[in-house]
């Protein structure tokens, strides 16, 4: 592997948005970060069901499970994404397995923002924006994706949005890495007026409760709470209607009336990882899947991208220079872009149509 110093590398990123630090491929796992985006959908048969729902109070819970599926295939992945190049795309064709396709585009530099996009065959689309800011603090990294999440279906014209929480990696420096999500998040539906409200329960050694705990409570446009959600964003999410007379009308008390309820139902369970997935980056099967050559994709699609691919097969240095020859090919490329605007700026012009990068590897 390099032998860049990793304590050199990581003294020069306390504090700054490491975006814009070049980092050697061995912070790395062989997906970029539009295939990372992807992994959201592992559990889409979420929304497949969200989609059958009839109650628009029941499809809310179907959504708020499907928000906190997406967490859980990074409880044991510490390792980084590539940064995607400026117009790289990812496509995920599973319309004839699984009714749905998927399209991401780099869309932005500096700050990284993808744009990506989902329909399915089973009455629903998704799109999202995704802005990703983070900062090294020393002891952890705190990565704060911006951008709104948006999901409609199409029988009921229900359009619901979100965003993602904080995710932190501990022990940058000394100890084993682990990580954490903390913080809430507020899906609302446009149509009904219908809010969930989740929350990510941080991590404390001193705690008794549950690690990784996240509680929600799906309510009405007047506030009246129907049902209530309890699990983890690593394994599952229970769903529990609101009954009158509960008694403590608070979110701990009905947390507490309804943690023994045999009438509730499981929304979501985490599939098992592979076989020997410590050996795979702690891979899911959809993830395995992500990088493997298929036909008919764009020039510009991740799975051509060359030092990604060389990392994949352990050609460590090599995948190093490519990545260096790659970042500055974007640079030269960028540079040349904003001359270009400048130039036809001063002649009154319309600047160069570079929506479409071909040549981006």
């Amino acid at each position: 592997r390099s032998s860049r110093s990793t304590s050199a590398i990581m003294k020069n990123c306390i504090g700054k948005e490491l975006s814009k630090i070049p980092m050697p491929v061995n912070f790395n796992e062989p997906l970029s970060m539009l295939q990372r985006l992807t992994e959201d959908l592992e559990y889409y048969e979420l929304l497949d069901r969200a989609a059958k729902c009839e109650s628009s109070l029941e499809q809310l819970c179907y959504v708020a499970a499907f928000t906190v599926s997406s967490y859980s295939t990074t409880v044991f992945r510490t390792s980084k994404p590539f940064n995607p190049l400026l117009g790289e795309t990812f496509e995920l064709d599973r319309l004839e397995e699984s009714g749905y396709r998927s399209l991401c585009e780099q869309v932005c530099h500096h700050p990284p923002a993808a744009a990506h996009h989902v329909d399915s065959r089973n009455g629903w689309t998704l799109r999202q924006e995704i802005k990703i800011t983070s900062k090294f603090r020393g002891k952890y990294l705190s990565i704060m994706p911006l951008g709104t999440i948006h999901c409609v279906f199409h029988s009921s014209g229900n359009h619901y949005t979100w965003k993602k929480v904080t995710t932190t990696v501990h022990n940058i420096i000394v100890g084993k890495l682990w990580i954490d999500q903390s913080g809430e998040i507020e899906i609302v539906n446009h149509k009904t007026g219908d809010k969930c409200v989740l929350k990510f329960v941080p991590y404390s050694y001193f705690s008794r409760d549950v690690a990784r705990k996240v509680t929600g409570e799906v309510a009405d446009p007047a506030g009246k709470v129907h049902f209530f959600l309890l699990g983890t964003w690593d394994e599952k999410m229970d769903c529990y209607k609101v009954t009158a007379g509960t008694g403590d009308s608070s979110a701990e008390g009905r947390q507490r009336a309804h943690e023994a309820d045999e009438s509730r139902v499981l929304l979501w369970k985490r599939n098992p990882l592979p076989k020997y997935a410590e050996n795979m980056y702690y891979f899911s099967e959809l993830a395995l899947t992500l990088n493997a050559p298929e036909g008919g994709t764009a020039p510009t699609d991740s799975r051509w991208r060359p030092d990604q691919r060389l990392m994949e097969n352990g050609r460590w240095d090599e995948a190093n220079a490519e990545k260096q020859r790659l970042e500055e090919k974007q640079r030269l490329s960028r540079k040349r872009r904003e001359a270009e605007a400048a130039r036809a700026s001063e002649d009154g012009k319309s600047g160069p149509d570079w929506s479409l990068c071909p040549d981006i590897f």
